[in-house]
């Protein structure tokens, strides 16, 4: 059987005073006794009381809890992003509402209408793979709901934006092999809608066209799930090749992990015969063997911003609902790493 809630009339009946009493006892009324405040405490905490936070949310047409959606959980930039918004929202006195896309649409519909219905202060999110734009977030526009949109964004959508230039940090990788002395260059890139995956693709052929590189179609993949099996089988694919390529741009490490994986088994050596970069600088990157030479994205950073923006925003709606809002793309640094891969 469910343990009953206790309530503040559970309180009062039990000590024989109203429920008005229980309450300005449990806020510090200076006008309740401190006998009354002392004997309703120490049986509130006896009961194991919680205020309703749902109905004071209500009254108050205020939660001091902000909603985060992300494409996924098991992954070292996401986790490294929710670290990031929690620290900021703890020491504002927020909580966060984490819900997952699964990268589905779908799903990310369902999880917008959950952070309206959950009456969330504000909310932040990394779009959906299959989210080439976000239109599904227009009701939170509507009814002044404060939306951050980082990493995977919408740059069309008004509201504040965090991210890094992608389009810069894959022109480092690429021209790093090419530094290197990759003349023959693959890339495994991202799906077609995410903005991220599309301005990696273009950084890496802005490296090529700056040293009058070729740009093969058949060099590039385009991975579905962004996984370390899709590298492995494109890698495959492509070490099958008459011409080989010298160098592999990866759209993550996770897939460049699998590129790894799949150039060990066909016993060539990395990085004497294949240099390979990925893009995110995750754990997995460091502790793969050789490990992998990588683009940092700054994820606990990138979480912390949001947050920032996201109850700056917040508060600045609060105090004052008529006034128009200002909305700012914040770019953050990032920067090559070279390891063992290159």
């Amino acid at each position: 059987m469910a343990q009953h809630r206790t309530t503040l009339k559970d309180i009062a009946e039990k000590l024989g005073i109203t429920v008005t009493s229980v309450s300005k006892a449990l806020k510090d009324y200076p006008d309740i006794s401190a006998e009354t405040k002392k004997a309703v405490k120490k049986l509130a905490k006896k009961l194991n009381y919680q205020p309703d936070s749902r109905a004071i949310a209500m009254k108050r047409n205020k939660s001091n809890i902000i909603g985060v959606i992300i494409p996924e959980i098991v992954h070292y930039f996401f986790s490294n992003v929710i670290q990031g918004i929690m620290s900021y929202c703890d020491q504002k006195g927020y909580q966060a509402l984490i819900a997952l896309s699964n990268n589905q649409k779908s799903l990310e519909k369902k999880q917008v209408n959950l952070m309206f219905n959950t009456r969330v202060d504000g909310v932040i999110a990394s779009l959906a793979n299959e989210s080439a734009k976000a239109k599904h977030f227009k009701i939170l526009k509507e009814y002044n709901i404060p939306l951050v949109l980082f990493d995977k964004i919408d740059e069309r959508f008004e509201c504040n934006k965090v991210k890094i230039d992608d389009r810069f940090g894959a022109f480092l990788a690429t021209e790093h092999l090419i530094n290197k002395g990759c003349k023959r260059l693959a890339h495994i890139r991202g799906p077609q809608h995410p903005l991220n995956a599309k301005e990696r693709y273009n950084g890496f052929c802005d490296a090529l066209k700056k040293h009058n590189l070729e740009l093969d179609p058949t060099l590039i993949k385009i991975c579905e799930k962004v996984t370390l099996s899709e590298g492995y089988d494109f890698a495959k694919e492509l070490l099958a090749m008459d011409a080989l390529p010298d160098g592999i741009f990866t759209v993550t490490d996770q897939v460049g992990v699998g590129v790894i994986k799949a150039a060990q088994e066909m016993d060539i050596n990395i990085p004497k015969q294949l240099k390979v970069v990925g893009f995110s600088d995750s754990q997995i990157a460091q502790v793969v063997k050789p490990s992998l030479s990588t683009i940092h994205q700054p994820g606990y950073e990138i979480g912390e911003t949001a947050a920032r923006l996201l109850i700056e925003e917040i508060e600045t709606r609060e105090a004052d609902s008529e006034s128009p809002v200002g909305f700012k793309q914040i770019t953050l640094d990032t920067y090559l790493i070279e390891r063992e891969s290159t």
